[in-house]
């Protein structure tokens, strides 16, 4: 009991120590993100689960225009064009993301992205060469 207690009051988008934040069911193994205590296949119980945060570009669009105001606030600069991607992770789970990136002409499906989470939506970059070898 004690175990659920922690997760409910833990941010299931928070960044764990080591990576991506999910879940793993306990009876058909299937993996999830953000992380829930049940399984959203089969109705069982998950566990915490640190998640791979590197994976490829499985689609993407770019937001090319501001959302409505209220509840959106432009950033002091003005509304700048962004992407958002699902990336598809080892663990196979696929993780919505902002992708940073420099050009939005370079954003490739299958590229090679490393995903973090923070507060609100993870983010997503191009993997250098260096974090690829490891």
């Amino acid at each position: 009991m004690a175990g659920a207690l922690i997760r409910m009051t833990t941010d299931p988008r928070s960044p764990a120590a080591g990576g991506l934040q999910g879940a793993r069911c306990s009876g058909c193994s299937v993996t999830v993100y953000p992380a829930d205590d049940t399984c959203p296949r089969c109705g069982g119980p998950a566990d915490p689960a640190v998640l791979q945060g590197t994976g490829t570009l499985w689609t993407w669009t770019v937001q090319r225009y501001a959302p409505k105001s209220p509840p959106y606030q432009a950033p002091p600069g003005g509304f700048a064009p962004f992407a958002l991607g699902y990336v598809e992770l080892a663990d196979d789970v696929r993780v919505a993301a902002v992708l940073d990136v420099d050009d939005l002409d370079d954003i490739r499906i299958g590229m090679a992205l490393s995903v973090t989470a923070g507060p609100g939506v993870p983010r997503a970059r191009p993997t250098t060469l260096s974090e690829e070898g490891s």
